[in-house]
């Protein structure tokens, strides 16, 4: 992928959820976690285990390409939003 900007590789697992992968949710927060770097893609809902879901990043990105534009926050961070099409905040969670 030519235009690919995450630092991780578009295979690289991610977690999200039902509703996001089927569309019935947008994504409003983008979590990068610190103790294993994984990123979760998360609907601002508490997520049950039931709801859980392990794609690709590559599949996120398909999803919702806007997700590109916190592709750099830090281990330990966390980017939200009110809605989808609104700027990102960020924040530090962790380290």
């Amino acid at each position: 992928m030519n235009n690919w900007i995450f630092k991780d590789e578009p295979n690289s697992m991610v977690m999200t959820t039902k509703n996001i992968v089927e569309k019935k949710e947008n994504i409003l927060s983008v979590w990068h976690d610190f103790d294993d770097g994984m990123w979760q893609f998360l609907d601002g809902t508490d997520v049950k285990e039931e709801d859980a879901m392990i794609v690709s990043l590559e599949y996120i990105v398909g999803i919702d390409d806007s997700v590109n534009e916190v592709s750099d926050i830090p281990l330990g961070w966390v980017a939200w939003r009110e809605q989808k099409g609104y700027p990102w905040k960020r924040q530090r969670v962790s380290e």
